[in-house]
């Protein structure tokens, strides 16, 4: 039986709803298979991202999969690992950095996309764009942040892991006390029956 996640990539990977709005034009990224426990939603990719196709290819990326303890070979296992942003395109350049993600991609393809993935368990949601559309609560993120076992078991939220986010870390370390560990295991709990 083909993979019915695979088959949605694909016809995700060919959308150009919001091309002309692209500096660098469409070139959706997204991955997994329906056997992935795993979900990760993001913001967008980067330039970087955006000519390589692969998802956390940069310096966010690298910190992410610290976060996770995952390696790279487990991290991009489709099997194990879906990714998918809330804007599958790079968005261009604002005044501090990237701009947001588009808005047209969530709406058009997330539902469907989550619903190919039934070995699904968790779900992280990093950054204010992932968490604000999927959780609709008006809180900031640090507070989100402190109270995020309200969101589990469903979804564990994560501010972005950005170079740009140091001085947020630096002022919060129970992020790293507290929060990583909790999301480490449970990671790692997810293929333990295997």
């Amino acid at each position: 039986m083909k993979d019915k996640t695979i088959a949605l990539l694909q016809e995700v990977r060919q959308c150009r709803l919001c091309e002309p709005a692209l500096p660098l034009g469409a070139n959706p990224v997204v991955r997994g298979t329906q056997e992935a426990r795993l979900m990760i939603i993001g913001q967008a990719p980067g330039t970087k991202v955006h000519h390589s196709s692969i998802p956390w290819n940069d310096a966010s990326g690298e910190r992410l999969r610290n976060w996770l303890q995952l390696p790279s070979d487990k991290f991009y296992d489709q099997s194990l690992v879906a990714i998918m942003p809330m804007g599958f395109c790079y968005p261009g350049k604002g005044k501090s950095g990237d701009l947001p993600p588009r808005k047209e991609c969530a709406p058009t393809w997330h539902n469907a996309i989550l619903n190919t993935l039934p070995a699904r368990r968790l779900t992280l949601l990093i950054g204010q764009y992932a968490q604000q559309y999927y959780l609709q609560d008006k809180v900031t993120l640090t507070t989100r942040l402190q109270n995020y076992r309200q969101y589990l078991p469903e979804y564990f939220v994560l501010p972005h892991p950005s170079p740009r986010n140091n001085i947020w870390l630096k002022r919060h370390p129970w992020f790293e006390e507290t929060l990583l560990p909790d999301l480490r295991q449970r990671v790692s709990s997810l293929w333990e029956s295997d």
